[in-house]
This record gives C-alpha cells, sequence and structure tokens, in this order.
C-alpha cells in the first residue's frame, strides 16, 4: 500500500492489518454501545451490532470506481502480492477491533457486560470496503471464522463470479449488489475499471441459485441516477432467485461526498415506494423496514430471517 492511500485512510479511522486489510468501527457499533440502539441487520437478521467485526480484507484493492461508494478513489496501487494471510488477517482486526472498542470502557453510557462482548466478535461483515472476492483465500478466511464460531456477512459487486463459484465454504449470507437496472446505467454510476463487468454480474445473477447459503440482493439507491425502473431490476432478481432483496438508499458518507450530493440521498418513503412496486412485480412482501436506515427488506412470508453459524 502506498504511503499517501495509508495515511489518507488511517485519517478516517481505518485500521490497517497487512497491506490490503483493513477494520473500522461502524456508526452502528457507537449507537449500540452508548444508546442500546442496533443496526437494521440486528432488527433484520438477528446478528449482534456490538459483536460484529466490520472489515475487509482488500481495502485498497477495487475493480470499480463506484460513484456512491464511501472508500477512497486516489489509490495508486491494486495488487495483493503483500497480502495477510487468513490467520494473519483475522486476528489483526480482532485485535485492532478489541483497541478501537478500549475507549468505551470508561463511558458511564456504555454497559460493560456489552463492552465485554465487543471485544469478543461473533459475527463478520466483509464489506467494509474494496472488493473481497479479489483476494485469493477468502474460502480459507471464512472457513477460519467458521470454525471459531463467527457468522459470516459478504457483500459483493459480483464481478468475479468464478471466485464465487469455487467459494469454499460459503458465508452464512452472501449479498450481491446490483446498484444499476442496465448497461448504460451501471457504466455511468459503477464506473467498472474492466471490460465485459455488466456481464460478469449477469453470470453471477444466474450462478446464485445454485449457491447453498442464503442469498440476498441489495439495490443502492441513488437520487438521480438509479431510482426507478422497477421493471428492469424485477427481471435482474427473477434471474438471481435469492433468499432476500434489501432496497437501501445511498448516504452522504465518506469519500462519496467529493462525487455525490446530499441531494442524491432519497427519502425512505422514496425507498418504501421503489420497494413496494418491485414486490408486486415479484410477488414478494415488505418483511421489515427501517427508516433510520433508509432500508426496506422483500422476501416471502414466513422467511427464516434470523441467521445461524
Amino acid at each position: 500500500m502506498d504511503t499517501a492511500t495509508r495515511e489518507h485512510l488511517e485519517r478516517q479511522q481505518y485500521r490497517i492489518v497487512g497491506e490490503s486489510g483493513a477494520v473500522k468501527l461502524c456508526h452502528w457499533m457507537r449507537q449500540k454501545l452508548l444508546y442500546g440502539r442496533p443496526c437494521y441487520k440486528e432488527d433484520f437478521y438477528g446478528i449482534q451490532t456490538h459483536r460484529c467485526l466490520q472489515m475487509t480484507p482488500a481495502v485498497n484493492v477495487c475493480n470499480h470506481n463506484c460513484l456512491f461508494c464511501w472508500r477512497y478513489h486516489g489509490m495508486t496501487e491494486f495488487g495483493m502480492s503483500k497480502r495477510a494471510g487468513p490467520e494473519e488477517l483475522l486476528e489483526g482486526c480482532l485485535r485492532e477491533q478489541r483497541s478501537l472498542v478500549s475507549g468505551f470502557k470508561g463511558d458511564p453510557r456504555c454497559d460493560p457486560e456489552a463492552w465485554k462482548e465487543a471485544r469478543e466478535p461473533n459475527q463478520v461483515a466483509i464489506s467494509l470496503s474494496g472488493e473481497p472476492t479479489l483476494y485469493p483465500e477468502l474460502g480459507e478466511f471464512i472457513a477460519l471464522c467458521k470454525r471459531r464460531g463467527m457468522t459470516t456477512f459478504l457483500v459483493t459487486n459480483g464481478s468475479v463470479p468464478k471466485a464465487l463459484a469455487s467459494l469454499d465454504p460459503l458465508p452464512t449470507q452472501l449479498y450481491v449488489t446490483v446498484a444499476a437496472p442496465n448497461p448504460s446505467i451501471y457504466e455511468r454510476l459503477c464506473v467498472p475499471r474492466f471490460p465485459r463487468a455488466w456481464e460478469n454480474l449477469m453470470e453471477t445473477l444466474r450462478l446464485l441459485p445454485s449457491l447453498g447459503t442464503r442469498t440476498v440482493i441489495r439495490h443502492t439507491l441513488v437520487q438521480g441516477h438509479n431510482l426507478g425502473w422497477e421493471d428492469e431490476y424485477a427481471k435482474l432478481d427473477e434471474v438471481a432467485e435469492t433468499d432476500f432483496i434489501e432496497s437501501k438508499g445511498y448516504v452522504f458518507v465518506g469519500d462519496s461526498r467529493t462525487r455525490m450530493t446530499i441531494d442524491n440521498m432519497p427519502s425512505h418513503s422514496a425507498v418504501r415506494e421503489f420497494s413496494s412496486r418491485l414486490g408486486e412485480m415479484l410477488s414478494l412482501d415488505v418483511l421489515r423496514e427501517r427508516e433510520d436506515s433508509r432500508v426496506v427488506l422483500l422476501g416471502r412470508k414466513g422467511a427464516r430471517l434470523r441467521v445461524s453459524p
């Protein structure tokens, strides 16, 4: 990792592990420890917000420059030749997580038991930044988490279907971001850095029904860019046959503020209307929603929401 990238990430409170791994506390960790407010994933899927390790094996490695992404786009190196191995990566992330939560101990608003639990994560969100399927030892990393009794949520842009097809074991829950209804919007909004990226995403969607794990399509909705086109999104979702669909409004945070404006954040009502129309087309119900996160969950009535290791 070049010095400028490392310094920029560290100023944003990323803790770097090796040359490409990283961990960072999310907004909801603070909310849960100090005010008892969980993130929407706790409401939807039963994970414990304060015991979630938000990390990435590829903080400075991505094959897209999505306009809505909160990550830094000024990176000059994209190789992973000096990457940490799975054991080093997990141990380093756990060590940095404990360091990051240490300051909460002396806050009178923080429950002591919750603080102790926060130091021992039982859920790993492989989603912080970059494209994790570019990490060659992702399967081994997930296996290590599984052996330690941790659930894993993997978020991918779907650009490397071969990596997903060969991934063993699979994560507890696999998210694929579908942030565009058609190739032209995809090119403008997701800005892929390699040819045939849309075709690779389509291959991933066709692969999903054959994978033996929980799958979720995430539609990241950006006002003025990709909100609408429900009929086209529905056709993509029909191919994927996922367990759930999350429609989530873009949030004006991080480095996305250099590329977007606050007007690109859709209201929760706009996300709800989009989801309702999409659900009608796919015969799916609204199972959950969180207005503070501008997110709506679609699925079949009676579907099992809670995850287990």
